[in-house]
């Protein structure tokens, strides 16, 4: 088996990258990466980089990812919704709670499933988020 140590990046795909870049650096503000070339472009979260790739430039074909596939931790899931929602991002249904955080689902310009995500309870080792 491999020894895995983390996810250093997960690549967001887009069929426009100027609108995915405005999109992650504008409208959620996430910090750009200055280290990227022409058709890879990184954003900063704290601890994965979001990479922003268009994969038919590689010969790939263009599928958004899934539902939820990037949680987005923010300190306040209704603050964070209702600024959003401000500048015209439309989200997926309420604000849900599974009895150890809370979230809501929202797409970016491409169709990739995002969440803004608040963990409340501690997790299995006794931590708190």
């Amino acid at each position: 088996m491999i020894e895995a140590q983390r996810v250093d990046f997960v690549a967001v795909p887009t069929q426009d990258l100027d609108r995915a870049l405005a999109f992650y650096g504008e409208t959620l503000g996430l910090e750009k990466n200055t280290n990227t070339g022409p058709t890879w472009h990184e954003f900063e979260t704290g601890n994965v980089t979001l990479a922003i790739v268009q994969p038919e430039s590689i010969g790939v074909p263009f599928a958004p990812l899934p539902f939820g596939a990037i949680a987005i931790r923010v300190p306040d899931v209704e603050s964070a919704k209702a600024k959003l929602e401000e500048v015209g991002v439309e989200f997926r249904g309420e604000i849900w709670d599974s009895g150890v955080c809370n979230g809501a689902a929202f797409i970016d310009p491409d169709g990739n499933g995002l969440l803004l995500h608040h963990r409340y309870a501690p997790y299995n080792d006794g931590t708190t988020p």
